[in-house]
């Protein structure tokens, strides 16, 4: 079983169905109208185009609340301003122009029941705002511990694309790469990560020094299925909630797993408690994908549930990022509160009500019998 099947890009699905048997089967699960993946292809939709066996679930569970239920379901089938409408009808909507207002505004309603409630946003810029944020209202009201420890962790080069990451020129000195099936030719381990230490452009050739101080130059075309991060440093005190960036077979959490740091240890290991009670113990410089996790993207949010959810919709946000999917997937965490949080609402609507949708190759051919054949064979 795939969960979340529409954030699946089309190299993501066809890694996976390759690996199949003869007599293996597969059931995909997710929501078209909710986030696309971030790499190329929709393949889960092209799949229920070309024919794939579908069946649809027509009602929504997750809301508890009936006045919310309404505005979610709207949402699901594409009546973006009814549904901003009735939000605002039922005192839903808060609209404050100033920035720096408006993230103390959802920082304050954060802390008045932290336990409950998730703060969803489109970027990471204002999601990294809105943590800082919410520290400093946990910090005052000592929720969290007093001290700080600094942990570097890796955030994800989200500006780089699949393709983007086959040329040099697109690195930087001091990303850290991690290799998902690493390669003998050129003596890199699968799963292993390397620093660039030198780039050359004209050659197409990254210079990468691996843990035990080697090097090792090659051509970024020939490995593919990197990912490409840049060391951050962050505070953490016990009591702050974490999302965790990347799954970790050995710690057995998943991509986007929310937990809560319970210990800091004298060797600065730390111990966590999950969502599901699950105490995990990791040291944070071997395992270093983790950030705050008090607001999340939109993207991320994907698949959570919380009582009570806090919307940022900032309308100076790329419209790749604000629009009707957005509005849906965060809007729809909320299992019994949702408020959103935004500058203008008369420019919010227009932009939430816009579907961006990703094309594919098989759109923009004009051969009808290849565009099929192509589809028979997905």
């Amino acid at each position: 079983m795939i969960d979340e099947s529409s954030l699946a890009s089309t190299n993501q699905m066809r890694e996976f169905l390759a690996r199949l048997g003869t007599n293996d089967r597969v059931l995909l699960i997710g929501d078209t109208r909710q986030h696309q993946g971030v790499e190329a292809g929709r393949p889960f939709e092209q799949l229920q185009e070309a024919g794939m066996r579908t069946a649809k679930l027509d009602e929504i569970v997750r809301q508890k609340d009936p006045a919310l239920k309404s505005a979610v379901e709207m949402l699901a089938t594409g009546q973006v301003p009814a549904a901003l409408n009735t939000l605002r009808q039922q005192g839903r909507v808060r609209e404050i122009p100033d920035r720096e207002e408006r993230v103390r505004a959802i920082a304050k309603s954060y802390v008045e029941s932290p336990a409950s409630t998730l703060i969803v946003s489109p970027d990471n810029a204002s999601r990294r705002e809105l943590n800082v944020a919410v520290r400093q209202e946990l910090k005052a009201t000592c929720v969290l511990a007093p001290e700080d420890h600094t942990f570097s962790v890796l955030v994800s080069r989200q500006d780089m694309t699949g393709a983007e990451r086959s040329w040099a020129r697109h690195y930087e000195i001091d990303d850290v790469v991690r290799y998902t099936r690493g390669s003998k030719a050129i003596g890199i381990d699968a799963a292993s990560y390397a620093t660039v230490a030198a780039i050359n452009p004209s050659a197409n050739q990254l210079t990468v020094e691996k843990a035990n101080g080697e090097r090792a130059t090659y051509d970024p075309r020939r490995l593919t299925g990197v990912n490409v991060y840049r060391e951050n440093d962050r505070e953490f005190s016990v009591g702050d909630r974490i999302q965790f960036t990347a799954p970790d077979k050995s710690l057995g959490v998943a991509n986007r797993e929310l937990a809560v740091i319970e210990a800091v240890h004298p060797d600065g290991r730390l111990s966590a408690r999950l969502d599901n009670n699950r105490h995990i113990e990791f040291n944070p410089s071997e395992h270093r994908h983790f950030d705050h996790g008090y607001a999340v993207t939109s993207h991320s949010s994907q698949g959570l549930t919380a009582e009570r959810v806090l919307v940022h919709a900032d309308t100076s946000v790329h419209p790749d990022l604000l629009n009707s999917r957005f509005a849906y997937v965060s809007l729809s965490r909320a299992s019994h509160q949702a408020t959103l949080f935004t500058d203008d609402m008369k420019k919010l609507s227009p932009q939430l009500g816009a579907d961006v949708s990703k094309t594919s190759a098989l759109e923009i051919s004009q051969a009808p019998s290849v565009a099929q054949g192509l589809g028979v064979g997905i």
